[in-house]
């Protein structure tokens, strides 16, 4: 009987549970009394049922399928809370699922938990502090997955440890964190301290809110509308319980700071404030991004944040703060849940459910017979009936006052809750009375300041404007000592000056004597120095006349000899031959005189016709030149004005509407473009020849009017890409074929010019082209767009392109060791050629490097592909070739610049710095084709061995080059010191703050260009991320 009773006036689920705990331990004993087992295990089996139906709510919630959580589910679990008073049902279930297992299973469970935490039962809490632990292991496990759903589920898991945290340690927060301004106050207990520690808690706790929705947004494809997918509805379904949290922790943390700043100084708070600024851009930002989703549109009205943060400096800015709320429309469902009912309605259908379960239980003869006495205890029947009647009696006493208590109980029910309507209203109004005195109060208080300082101010002012009197009055008279002595000053310094002048004069007068003297004495030098040659000359003449007759005296005395031998046998003959011998000798005096007169005679015919040849071969050579030249210039002219006519034709041509129809590609674009930059770099090498040696003219008209037709082409072609590109970009590029057809036609005519053919210069139209071709590169089509079965002529097509390249380089640094050979001399040669040898070695390394990939590639393709041809291997590895593209195109733009960057080093216009870094780029893009080519190759390959070895070759070919243009730079700067020896203290002491200044400089502008590198290689990897499909990846 009085199980009966308490079963009929239970009025909610919790007594519903209350009962069954107490039926399971009374009701054998009612079973005994009144035998009536069947009772027992039918209330046991409805324990029993609600336990399986909980446990399947639980399982279906909680599955690994990609789908967010169903609402009824969720609903049913939040349910069982409350029914059980506790989470034991929900963690007997979670501890045997695999949440380490499954990285959406564990999603879903911290989607389930987070709601338990909120809106479930206050135990929830209590029963899940102990498997705290357990969660951090799970965070830590995850965290270590960085893909898919394991860095959410770490961060998630991370946030719900922090929440039972904040709770434990303030358990007048409830779950859903729905407080009132007076218990926000009671909660810190109106002490600073608390209210500071509170802050800093409900910051860690918004954190990681904040961590949560920033990496599931950054782990979708915003480009796509992820919204509308069941696999992005599983990852933003959480966000809503995130977006409750946040709204409520951003209220509380902008009136706690108010409260601090009532109490402590600005300063100390400025740590907090900087940290509200922070968390406040992301909370806003987020919750923009959030409201543009159709899935939270349909969910969830979420506020808007003000455009700027509030001012904590300034008390009445709090009541301009208005509370963000978080606005759950009614139908806000998904397709397949139920509608969402309150609790104690539920409660109300348990009940009803729990009584018609008991009536189905003991059946509907119970109005009559029902604990089947007529067969019991051997009583009469009337004793029974008027047992039963005296039983209905109390039953509908029972009842009675059962329901006069509730309408009891519900008046007074609305009575309070109409009277604490009115105490709130009351309250309200007394609190915008109070805000308003305070607004006043403050305002006056400000007002007041305000009037302070400007009375201090202005005393200030009278004061200073005292002093200041004073201070001009002395000033007044300083400055007229000043004056005085800055007259004697000017009055000494031109007498100075005067004096300067004249000695100046004496000086310029002195040095021009100086300059006569040292003129005559050079003369005289000059002079001394011919008599000189003459007077050895005419010595050498005479000891060869001296030599002669000696000889002729020797030959002489032979004779005489000969004479005298004959002289005994004849005195008379020798009488004659003594006359003959001084005859003789007379005509041995005239021949020599005649001879030295003849030996003049002909020095000076011969310098007379030496004279006579020089003049008429410099005749004959002018002649010559002069006529190269009218011939040079005729020639020239013809071939510069075809050329510049069709350059003007050309930009004719653009302007012709008829040729507004033709359209063009911008690969076709930069073929053209790279052929024009080519031969213009062609046409300045003839020009500077031509410049140096007239006679090479013929190397340079040739040049003229091919460039000429390569211009003319490439501006109708830049025309016609135009025409079929977007509008910016299109408007650029007709402008620039402009300016580039407009430099040609003005370096044409220079080169027409006598007077400006050395002046005439092409570096303005190659500038020109090589803005039309980065245009030509922006309207290319994106790799990525190329279709797959032509990859595999591609990857071939950029490995070829790539060796090209870099037998290009090479064949130009031996073209420029050669000219630096032939032209350089002393510490320039060495340096160039110490340059250009490790220039050198490293093409050859990357040449290997580049065979080595190669072989690999092929390997890799023949044991990979099977019976499928290398393109269908090439589309099915689409990303893997793609990156052996991408790094063939590194390398092959990396030598061309280190070229480049080497050219201009050795002709004295680049800087080592440049050649450095060129060097260590290419390396980085050779490891990068490295890396591309070993992905997919066997660790056993004789190929990779090679292609690793040849690795190790780059790299050293890298610091060889590195090396050598630091020994080249350093050896350089060697020869510039600097040369102290006639500078003064003052100067000394100048450079030394010009030295400081350029000091700063550099080092601001070496901070700001780390700062440009740092977002330089920031954008270059976002691209690259887009060129190659990272986040198609990561979301996939």
């Amino acid at each position: 009987m009085k199980c009966s009773d308490s079963l009929q006036g239970l009025a909610a689920s919790a007594e519903v549970n209350t009962c069954l705990e107490r039926a399971k331990v009374g009701i054998p004993e009612f079973a005994e009394v009144y035998g009536h087992l069947e009772l027992a295990q039918s209330i046991l089996s409805c324990w029993d049922s609600w336990n399986r139906c909980q446990t399947v709510s639980i399982n279906k919630a909680i599955n690994a399928q990609e789908v967010a959580v169903k609402e009824k589910h969720a609903r049913t679990c939040i349910l069982g809370t409350h029914h059980e008073k506790g989470a034991q049902t929900f963690w007997s279930v979670v501890n045997r699922l695999p949440l380490s297992g499954n990285a959406v299973l564990c999603w879903k469970f911290c989607h389930v938990f987070h709601k338990l935490l909120r809106d479930g039962h206050s135990n929830v809490l209590k029963d899940s502090v102990r498997y705290k632990n357990e969660l951090s292991d799970m965070s830590r496990m995850w965290g270590h997955l960085s893909e898919g759903y394991g860095q959410l589920c770490s961060i998630y898991l991370k946030l719900l440890r922090t929440k039972m945290e904040f709770h434990t340690k303030n358990p007048r927060f409830p779950g859903n964190l729905q407080m009132s301004d007076r218990q926000l106050d009671e909660a810190g207990e109106n002490d600073v301290n608390n209210f500071f520690q509170l802050t800093v808690e409900m910051f860690d706790y918004l954190e990681c809110e904040l961590n949560l929705f920033q990496t599931v947004f950054s782990s979708l494809d915003m480009s796509r509308s992820v919204s509308v997918t069941a696999a992005g509805q599983c990852r933003l379904a959480p966000l809503i319980q995130v977006i409750l949290d946040c709204s409520h922790l951003y209220d509380y943390t902008v009136k706690l700071l108010f409260k601090l700043h009532s109490c402590l100084p600005a300063d100390t708070l400025q740590g907090h404030r900087d940290r509200f600024l922070e968390q406040f851009r992301k909370l806003k930002d987020l919750f923009y991004r959030s409201s543009n989703l159709q899935y939270f549109k349909r969910l969830i009205q979420i506020p808007q944040l003000p455009e700027n943060p509030p001012n904590f400096l300034r008390a009445s800015a709090l009541s301009e703060h208005i509370s963000p709320v978080v606005v759950i429309p009614a139908e806000a469902s998904s397709p397949d849940s139920e509608p969402i009912t309150d609790l104690v309605e539920m409660d109300t259908a348990s009940q009803s459910l729990f009584d018609n379960k008991f009536d189905d239980i003991f059946g509907s003869s119970f109005s009559c017979d029902p604990f089947n006495f007529n067969s019991q205890n051997g009583m009469s029947k009337d004793d029974k009936d008027r047992l039963i009647e005296q039983l209905y009696g109390e039953i509908a006493g029972l009842k009675e006052e059962l329901e006069n208590f509730k309408a009891e109980s519900t008046r007074g029910a609305v009575q309070l809750r109409g009277r604490a309507s009115e105490l709130e209203a009351e309250l309200a109004e007394q609190q915008h009375l109070k805000q308003q005195a305070q607004d006043e109060s403050e305002f006056l208080r400000t007002e007041l300041e305000e009037l302070k300082k400007q009375r201090e101010d202005t005393e200030k002012a009278q004061r200073s404007l005292t002093e200041i009197e004073r201070r001009a009055q002395a000033n007044e008279q300083r400055y007229s000592k000043l004056k005085e002595k800055y007259s004697e000053l000017v009055q000494n310094h031109a007498d100075l000056l005067r004096k300067n002048a004249e000695v100046t004069k004496q000086i310029t007068v002195a040095r021009q004597a100086q300059g006569d003297v040292e003129r005559e004495k050079k003369e005289l030098e000059d002079s001394f120095q011919r008599l000189s040659e003459q007077a050895q000359r005419k010595s050498q003449e005479q000891a060869e006349v001296l030599e002669t007759l000696k000889r002729e005296l020797a030959a002489s005395k032979q004779e005489l000899q000969v004479v005298q031998g004959t002289l005994e046998s004849s005195t008379q003959a020798g009488a004659e031959q003594n006359t003959r011998i001084a005859s003789l000798e007379q005509e041995r005096d005239r021949l020599s005189r005649a001879a030295e007169q003849h030996r003049d005679e002909m020095a000076a015919l011969q310098a007379e016709l030496q004279q006579l040849q020089d003049t008429l071969s410099s005749e004959q050579e002018n002649s010559r030149t002069e006529l190269e030249t009218l011939q040079t210039q005729l020639r020239d002219k013809g071939t510069a004005h075809e050329a510049e006519r069709m350059v003007q034709d050309a930009l004719t041509r653009m302007e012709d509407p008829a040729h507004i129809s033709c359209t063009g590609s911008a690969d076709c674009l930069l073929s053209r473009t790279l052929a024009a930059s080519e031969c213009a770099e062609r046409l300045r090498d003839a020009h500077s020849k031509y410049l140096l040696d007239g006679a090479a003219v013929g190397s340079l008209l040739p040049c003229l009017a091919l460039f000429a037709h390569l211009v003319s082409d490439t501006l109708l072609q830049g025309s016609a890409t135009s025409h079929v590109a977007p509008v910016e970009p299109a408007d650029r590029l007709l402008e620039l074929c402009k300016q580039c057809g407009s430099a040609a036609v003005s370096y044409l005519s220079a080169l027409q010019d006598p007077g400006t053919v050395a002046s005439a210069d092409c570096s303005l139209v190659t500038a020109c082209l090589g803005q039309i071709s980065a245009i030509g590169e922006e309207l290319r089509p994106r790799g990525l767009d190329v279709r797959q079965e032509e990859l595999g002529d591609l990857v071939d097509k950029e490995m070829a392109a790539t060796a090209a390249a870099i037998e290009t380089a090479s064949a130009r640094i031996e073209e420029m060791l050669s000219k630096a050979r032939a032209g350089d001399t002393g510490v320039k040669l060495e340096v160039n050629e110490r340059i250009l040898g490790s220039c050198t070695g490293l093409m050859q390394a990357i040449h290997v490097l580049v065979l080595a990939s190669k072989d690999l590639q092929r390997e890799i393709v023949e044991s990979g592909r099977g019976a499928a041809s290398p393109k269908e291997f090439y589309a099915k590895n689409s990303r893997w070739t793609e990156g052996l593209i991408s790094a063939s195109k590194a390398v092959g733009w990396g030598a061309t610049v280190m070229v480049d960057a080497a050219d201009l080093v050795v002709q004295g216009k680049g800087t080592f710095e440049e050649l450095m870094v060129c060097s260590r780029e290419i390396a980085a893009s050779t490891a990068q084709l490295v890396a591309a080519s070993k992905v997919k190759a066997d660790k056993d390959s004789a190929n990779l061995c090679k292609l690793q070895q040849a690795s190790r070759g780059v790299n050293q070919a890298t610091a060889s080059v590195v090396a050598s243009t630091k020994a080249g730079k350093s050896q350089v700067e060697e020869k510039d010191s600097m040369d102290f020896s006639g500078m003064t203290l003052t100067q000394i002491k100048r450079q030394e703050m010009d030295s400081q200044v350029r000091v700063l400089e550099l080092e601001n502008q070496l901070q700001k260009e780390r700062q440009k590198l740092g977002e330089l290689r920031k954008k270059h990897y976002e691209l690259a991320g887009v060129a190659e499909g990272w986040e198609e990846d990561a979301a996939d």
